[in-house]
This record gives C-alpha cells, sequence and structure tokens, in this order.
C-alpha cells in the first residue's frame, strides 16, 4: 500500500558531498515526521536527522553542521543533503516515514530499503 524509495547513495571520497532522497507513494492520507537513520554491521540504527510536516529539524550531534534535512511535501519527498563527509558515515542509510494512510485513523510507521553510502580514498 505504501512504499518509500531511496536513491542517492553511492561511494565518496573523504570530504565529499551525496544527497539522498526518498520518495513516499502509495494511498498515503497525510505524512507526519520523516527522517533518516543509518545501520553499520553488528550495530544498532541510529537516528542521523528527522523533520516535521511543519519543518522543524533535529540532528544526531554527529552530523550537525554537515548535513541537512529538508522535504518536498507536495512530492510526499524527503531529502538529505550530506557535505563534509567522513570514513564513520559510511552506513546504509534508512528513510522513515509516520503517516496516515486513507481509511485509516492510525499513524503508521514506514521504512524504505535502505541506500548505502561509502565514504573512501
Amino acid at each position: 500500500q505504501v512504499q518509500l524509495v531511496e536513491s542517492g547513495g553511492g561511494l565518496v571520497q573523504p570530504g565529499g558531498s551525496l544527497r539522498l532522497s526518498c520518495a513516499a507513494s502509495g494511498v498515503i492520507f497525510s505524512i507526519n515526521d520523516m527522517g533518516w537513520y543509518r545501520q553499520v554491521p553488528e550495530k544498532e540504527r541510529e537516528l542521523v536527522a528527522t523533520i516535521t510536516s511543519s519543518g522543524s529539524t533535529n540532528y544526531a550531534d554527529s552530523v550537525k553542521g554537515r548535513f541537512t534535512i529538508s522535504r518536498n511535501n507536495a512530492k510526499n519527498t524527503v531529502y538529505l543533503q550530506m557535505n563534509s563527509l567522513k570514513p564513520e558515515d559510511t552506513a546504509v542509510y534508512y528513510c522513515n516515514a509516520d503517516l496516515v494512510i486513507y481509511g485509516s485513523v492510525k499513524t503508521l510507521e514506514f521504512w524504505g530499503q535502505g541506500t548505502l553510502v561509502t565514504v573512501s580514498s
């Protein structure tokens, strides 16, 4: 019923930039918070950044000043601009959305399939 599709991952050198995108599609009535999380092998998934429907943002301390989250509500899309990338930013990045589907009064949480970001020289 709902899909979150990420794009924009890849290999980048330290100090470089990447922009991730995540488009939500399906029988969506409204989207509340959207966000990005990341995970490396044998570690728990961690929050990178979130954004509310009105544009309020929250960042992990490790990415503040380097990453910027934004969204286009008309396109049901969230973005993550990543600058000054470091090797420790290497991870699978997952898109997340809290949304309401048509015909329901519940807010449900959905995840994308993940996109790999590798920062290496």
